[in-house]
């Protein structure tokens, strides 16, 4: 059959589906090996599928996969039943079964390593680049009250701590399609906390407002906070690793901090301030760091993009030396401020990270630095100047596999190699990965 030279949003394809890529999706060809790129969403690899085009690029297409006419042994059914073509954007891998997802999620980090980065995949075996499951709830947590921790989910559901809802024009609450601002409205998410799936938020409708936001804490807290309408704030998005857009936020139940438990520590935050979604990230993230700094006694520590202080407190601890916070949201530096005010040495610095280096509000020598900045990575500046302050050892953690694969690039540049690379599943049932990864000078 002859490809026609002009597509439209609505025409469906046959396609045969190849590997996964970053962003929740396979990439296909039209038309075999040489054809159009096209980006498959609710597809997996080798399946072929009728394809339904959702967007025009040039040079690539994006599709739904709207049939199946023959099934990955990997395909299960989605356990919530808005996880569909044209449904809730908030999952993207609810078809894919439980070992599935580890393996895509880990071909997506390798793949961006070696296109991005430069890091040949017989590198990447040495340095151990491979998707780990964290515990199924968080059962290994001590609530600071002495009561007992929520009861065990199944890895894959009944995680997510914080949950924002966009409210739609019949006032209903819902979840967002994917790559759009259209409201799904829903009466339940499967990966939110019981916590939250308790609250009667859905069964209602929200005039007035424009958002909601549910929070579980790891402590046991709950809060409730809304964005009344007309406050000028952007609609939430459903980046599962940002933190909360700006705006107006009202509290509607709930403590105005909630405690979260990390580090063998009890936690103050604003419930609309920036924690780790997963209840067992937190842990597990500052794990992974402190077994790669392996922190002593004396050493100079770095938390860039520090936001409570959270990898702060875990090397301060073990050093005893200066240990300084640099972030930029006044939410996080003052739960920084309140969290770390017992441990001494220790220091905040309201600032962007690049700005703090370019005008030495932070300087050398120094030991130890973590990174964990933003979706969009550190970016090439702040590499070049936390290289040029010749620490002993870097843990960059990072929720975007591609912006870490472009830092690491310029990292290699300027003289520090990856000498182990650990990846996470902080968001079972998405896209989204959470990687932490050594640099030692070369």
């Amino acid at each position: 059959m002859t490809e026609p030279l002009e597509y439209v949003e609505g025409d469906r394809v046959e396609v045969v589906v190849g590997a996964p890529a970053h962003g929740g999706h396979c990439v296909a060809r039209i038309g075999g090996p040489h054809g159009r790129v096209v980006f498959v969403r609710h597809a997996l690899p080798g399946e072929r599928v009728t394809a339904e085009i959702t967007e025009l690029h040039r040079g690539y297409l994006r599709a739904d996969a709207v049939e199946i006419h023959e099934a990955s042994p990997d395909r299960v059914t989605a356990p919530c039943r808005f996880a569909h073509p044209g449904g809730c954007g908030g999952c993207d891998l609810q078809h894919v079964s439980d070992d599935a997802q580890l393996r895509w999620k880990t071909d997506v980090v390798r793949e961006q390593l070696t296109r991005l980065a430069g890091i040949n995949p017989q590198d990447q075996d040495r340095i151990f680049v491979r998707v780990e499951a964290l515990p199924s709830a968080p059962d290994h947590l001590v609530d600071p009250r002495g009561e007992a921790a929520t009861p065990r989910q199944p890895r894959l559901l009944g995680w997510r701590s914080r949950v924002r809802y966009a409210i739609d024009a019949l006032d209903r609450p819902g979840l967002l399609q994917h790559r759009s601002n259209q409201v799904v409205p829903i009466d339940r998410c499967v990966i939110a906390h019981p916590a939250v799936q308790e609250l009667d938020l859905l069964s209602r409708t929200w005039p007035d407002t424009d958002a909601l936001q549910a929070v579980a804490s790891t402590g046991g807290d709950v809060a409730v906070l809304a964005r009344p309408a007309g406050s000028q704030a952007a609609p939430p998005a459903d980046e599962l690793g940002d933190a909360p857009a700006d705006g107006a936020l009202l509290r509607l139940s709930g403590p105005a901090e909630v405690t979260e438990i990390a580090g063998g520590r009890a936690w103050r935050v604003p419930p609309e301030g920036f924690w780790q979604i997963h209840p067992a990230a937190a842990d597990t993230l500052v794990g992974a760091v402190l077994k790669m700094l392996r922190p002593a006694p004396g050493e100079v520590a770095w938390d860039l993009y520090g936001g409570a202080g959270l990898f702060a407190a875990a090397l301060a601890e073990r050093t005893g030396a200066r240990t300084t916070v640099v972030e930029s949201s006044p939410t996080g530096v003052a739960a920084a401020r309140k969290n770390l005010a017992g441990l001494p040495n220790t220091e905040i610095v309201e600032a962007k990270v690049d700005a703090a280096l370019a005008r030495r509000r932070v300087t050398g020598p120094v030991d130890l630095v973590v990174l964990d900045p933003p979706r969009s990575g550190a970016g090439a500046k702040v590499v070049r100047q936390v290289a040029a302050a010749s620490p002993r050892a870097i843990a960059y953690v990072a929720c975007d596999p591609a912006a870490l694969a472009r830092d690491l690039k310029t990292f290699r540049e300027v003289g520090y190699e990856p000498a182990e690379i650990r990846a996470f599943d902080c968001f079972p049932m998405t896209q989204h990965i959470e990687t932490v990864a050594l640099l030692l000078p070369a």
